[in-house]
């Protein structure tokens, strides 16, 4: 294998991400019957505020707190508890996706491995504890800790500075977000790695080194080369 580094995103590429349940699981507490319709309303702000984020616009932060502001006045609870309570409950739901054991095993001891993400620095940590994968990676790097999220460079930059400055041409980027994954990776002169699990449309000026469906399609791929 002629990887000197494999970089993993997090969430929806190793770990489930079922942001709905964890609503739902979260709002229990403060006897909320939370719906597929609050769902989209919360959605509706959210999204555009991860972009926000991805585009250095708005602060960690402020994307935590502005998702819950509607709901913070509703239930007279502070944005920051209920950004809180929702990152908890996410933590005690997620599992590693199928086929991520598999593959962490297949690559322990032929690369380093290190997980760059744009999620939250206390869930990330929580989860990797939770699901026992923590010795499995070298480094673990948070967009929060740093300031710049993915696509900047400046994080893959940073990653890379950590893991004692290796030849880009032997680092590989795996991740499910097109946008913020697969063009920071090429932006940063890394191979990428596209895990296309939904069917989505890559746009047009991306080209991932790979493409595959599925962790194990990934691990399948990795070892033969």
């Amino acid at each position: 294998m002629n990887w000197d580094w494999i970089f993993f995103d997090a969430d929806e590429t190793l770990f489930t991400f079922d942001s709905f349940g964890g609503l739902q699981r979260m709002f229990l507490d403060y006897s909320v019957t939370f719906t597929a319709e609050d769902f989209q309303d919360y959605q509706a702000v959210n999204k555009p505020l991860w972009v926000d984020y991805q585009n250095g616009t708005i602060t960690s932060l402020q994307l935590q707190h502005q998702r819950f502001q509607g709901w913070s006045e509703r239930l007279s609870v502070p944005a920051g508890d209920l950004n809180a309570a929702f990152l908890n409950a996410m933590a005690e739901i997620c599992a590693p996706l199928p086929g991520a054991v598999s593959l962490l095993n297949a690559l322990r001891g032929q690369a380093k491995l290190g997980i760059i993400t744009n999620g939250f620095t206390a869930l990330q940590q929580i989860r990797l504890e939770r699901t026992g994968l923590r010795d499995y990676f070298d480094l673990l790097v948070v967009s929060e800790e740093v300031g710049v999220a993915k696509p900047d460079t400046r994080i893959f930059d940073y990653a890379l500075a950590q893991a004692g400055n290796p030849d880009r041409a032997h680092v590989l980027m795996v991740g499910d977000t097109a946008e913020s994954d697969i063009r920071g990776g090429i932006n940063a002169g890394l191979s990428t790695c596209w895990l296309n699990a939904h069917d989505h449309t890559l746009p047009s000026d991306l080209n991932p080194t790979w493409t595959v469906t599925s962790l194990r399609e990934l691990e399948q791929l990795l070892c033969k080369h």
